[in-house]
This record gives structure tokens, C-alpha cells and sequence, in this order.
């Protein structure tokens, strides 16, 4: 008997220049937005200046923080906050990649419970925030798709989940706005993507729903994937994984992110590793650990490789798995692994902290 839930409220808007097609949509939030960025790619790409026309067409009134960090610390989410506050923000519209989209879904809390404090985001009741507008401008993350957010907490020298529940309402994705990432960006977001499906598919919440969305996206991204290694992206390749990063976003919405997510904060945290890179290095001895032969299988077949072992190379020749971590540094890392017991929870199995350090090692060439 099959059993299952599935929820997904996010309208996505998907094709080139689908921002000025529905340009509508952001009528319908408000006459005040407050718009979240980075500090250039998005003028760079030309989706703020998009964005731009499309409010001033639209008669919106709007404030733009264009200053976020990767890695969003809880102290720059509150500042943001602070300012989309004082406009009186009636909706938030982020633009960029991951860092702007999440970031986004804290200051939306913020902004409405004007009590609350940017801790308040990482513990606590859980909160409603104004409607949340996501353009994203990688193809990795799928934020814009998810109800999940990540921040960094400085006092605690760590990355830690959002505690509240916030889908951006619309999602308006173009892919040629990921045209002029430069070519270690669309990697290191694609493997996010690629981390995402995988941990997606291999989750103890998994379902029938997320299982087929799981293999559509890795057959997309199998098809492009060549891509990665070359450096010559073609206009279908960008499309491929912007549609592959929105899949796996709603993949993981339902069935969450496991092991490699929670082990890579450290090495973002500690070795300023690359998010989508941190994850990556970690999936072939991921893989092995795992117990589900059929899905293993499946995600080899479906990517075009003939072994787990051929998926690894692949992997070896896109990412650069230097950290300079020790073996100690390492060890402390998969005891602080053994407390996130919400991804020990997410795999379909017992994990030990010898399992923990294997997949480490193993994955550092320790």
C-alpha cells in the first residue's frame, strides 16, 4: 500500500524572459517591495535591471539591498530586515543565487513580526513571513522551490537550517540569466543540484512523487553534464540545469537533504569550500555507504555511467577536492556530525561516527 504526502505550493514561471512576460505578478503582492541581491552578479546578468523595469512599469515603489553575503550571516539578514521594515515592505523579491533567495525568506519573516530577532530564525515557533518573489540567477540551489533556508551563525561557527516554513510564492526562472556565470560557478551550483537529487532520492522520506521527479532530474543533468568538464555551455545546457536545480529543489522540499549537506557545513565553515563543491566531493563515498542497491543502480544509469566507481572519476575531474583539512580537524568534524540528528534521520539507516569519518576520509584522500 502506498502511502504519501506532497506538498509544493511555489508557481513556477519557467522560459526566457519570463520576468517581463509576467511582469504582473508582482502587481498582485503590493505597490512597496523590498528586492534582496548580491553585490553584482545580478547587474552583471542583467535580471536586476529586469527587475527594475518591470517594477517601474508596473508602478511599484521599491528599496534594493544590494550588499549579501554568501553564506548569509544572521547579523546581515537582520540589517536587510531592518531596512525592508522601515519601507514597510508589503512582499520581498530575491535575486540571485542561493545566499539572496534564502536570505530573502528570513528578512519576510522579519519584516512581518517586527518582534522577532534574526536568532529567532534558527530556533523557536515557527512563523509566517510576507509573500516571497525568487529569481534565481544560478542553477544549483532551488530555493526558489523550497520551503528550506541556510544561515551562518557566527557564535556557534556553524551553518543552521531555518526553523520557519516560507515558499517563495512565485518562482520566475530564466536560464539566461545563468549565461554569464563563469564556469567554477556553474559547476560547483550544478553538483549542488546533482547533491540534492541524490540525497533527495536516497532520503527515508522519500516518496513516489519525489522518486520520479529524483530521476527525471538526473537524466537532465546526465544529458548536459559533459558540459561541466569542457566549459562549453550551450543555451539547452543552461536550460538543463536550471531545470534540473528546480527539480531537485522539489525533490528535497519533500524528502530533505542527508548526510554529504550536513558534513559539508564544516568544510564551508572551516575551509571556505564551495557549498555545491563541499557536497560533491562527498557523494561517491555517500553512495557506497549506502544501503539501497536498486536506487544506487539507478542514479548510475540515469547519470549514463556504468559503475559508482565511474561516477567518482567524473566527479575527480570537475571538482577540486583539496581542503587542507587534518585528520583531526576531520575527526572533531564527524563527532559534531553525530548531533544533526535531523540529517542522521533523513538516511535510511544507522550511521555511526566510524561511518561518518570513512565517508571523510575516504572522500579527502585521508
Amino acid at each position: 500500500m502506498i502511502e504519501f504526502d506532497y506538498y509544493m505550493p511555489t508557481k513556477v514561471l519557467f522560459g526566457r524572459d519570463s520576468l517581463s512576460k509576467n511582469k504582473e505578478v508582482l502587481k498582485r503582492e503590493g505597490g512597496r517591495a523590498f528586492i534582496v541581491t548580491g553585490k553584482s552578479s545580478s547587474r552583471k546578468n542583467g535580471s536586476l535591471g529586469d527587475l527594475e523595469s518591470a517594477m517601474d512599469e508596473m508602478g511599484i515603489e521599491y528599496s534594493i539591498f544590494d550588499d549579501m553575503q554568501e553564506n548569509p550571516p544572521l547579523e546581515m539578514v537582520e540589517k536587510a530586515a531592518t531596512m525592508a521594515k522601515n519601507m514597510d515592505a508589503q512582499f520581498i523579491v530575491a535575486v540571485g543565487g542561493g545566499s539572496a533567495l534564502d536570505s530573502a525568506k528570513g528578512i519576510a519573516v522579519l519584516a512581518k513580526h517586527k518582534n522577532l530577532k534574526a536568532r529567532d530564525l534558527v530556533r523557536g515557533d515557527r512563523h509566517d513571513g510576507l509573500s516571497v518573489i525568487a529569481i534565481p540567477t544560478t542553477s544549483g540551489t532551488g530555493s526558489e522551490v523550497t520551503q528550506y533556508a541556510i544561515f551562518t551563525d557566527h557564535e556557534e561557527k556553524t551553518k543552521k537550517n531555518f526553523s520557519h516554513c516560507i515558499f517563495p510564492k512565485y518562482a520566475i526562472v530564466d536560464p539566461k540569466y545563468t549565461q554569464s556565470m563563469p564556469h567554477s560557478v556553474t559547476v560547483n551550483t550544478a553538483v549542488d543540484a546533482l547533491s540534492h537529487l541524490v540525497e533527495g532520492y536516497m532520503s527515508s522520506g522519500a516518496n513516489i512523487v519525489s522518486d520520479a521527479l529524483a530521476e527525471k532530474g538526473l537524466e537532465l543533468f546526465g544529458r548536459s553534464m559533459d558540459s561541466l568538464k569542457s566549459g562549453d555551455f550551450r543555451y539547452e545546457d543552461r536550460e538543463n540545469f536550471m531545470i534540473c536545480s528546480s527539480i531537485a529543489g522539489m525533490v528535497i522540499a519533500q524528502a530533505g537533504t542527508s548526510l554529504p549537506h550536513g558534513m559539508g557545513y564544516a568544510l564551508t565553515y572551516f575551509h571556505g569550500m564551495e557549498h555545491g563543491r563541499a557536497n560533491g566531493i562527498l557523494l561517491k563515498a555517500y553512495i557506497e555507504f549506502c544501503r539501497d542497491t536498486v536506487k544506487k543502480d539507478t542514479i548510475v544509469k540515469k547519470l549514463g555511467f556504468s559503475s559508482v566507481d565511474e561516477f567518482g572519476q567524473f566527479l575527480r575531474e570537475v571538482l577540486d577536492v583539496s581542503c587542507g583539512a587534518a585528520l583531526v580537524q576531520v575527526e572533531s568534524y564527524a563527532r559534531d556530525m553525530m548531533k544533526n540528528k535531523k540529517k542522521l534521520k533523513n538516511h535510511p539507516g544507522c550511521v555511526e561516527e566510524k561511518d561518518i569519518l570513512k565517508i571523510y576520509r575516504d572522500s579527502l584522500n585521508l
